[in-house]
């Protein structure tokens, strides 16, 4: 299952050394709805080589707006707390693990 982020642990997951990929969806959003099952099988996949998170942008709008994100789901990828890929929209699994792969 994949980690929830929220202002608490979101600095701190990000920066912890390990890739981190992260989802920005909503509970209401159809496509985030199709996409949250295989974040949350990579979250599972990955357990040892990489922090898999989401973060729901309506509790979380600051978080949002700081990485900019206007269109949901998006899915951002981090290494060394810094934003090194994304991917927007509901896309294959396959396309997911290819970009987190590149990082661990």
């Amino acid at each position: 299952m994949a980690l929830e982020l929220t202002a608490a642990n979101f600095e701190e997951t990000i920066n912890s050394g390990k890739p981190v990929m992260v989802d920005f969806w909503a509970a209401w959003c159809g496509p985030c709805r199709m996409v949250g099952p295989l974040v949350d099988e990579l979250s599972n996949e990955y357990a040892e080589t990489a922090h898999v998170g989401k973060v729901d942008v309506d509790s979380n709008q600051d978080i949002a707006a700081k990485y900019g994100v206007r269109n949901i789901p998006t899915i951002l990828f981090f290494k060394n707390g810094e934003v090194v890929d994304k991917s927007v929209g509901a896309v294959p699994k396959a396309q997911l693990a290819e970009k987190l792969n590149a990082l661990v």
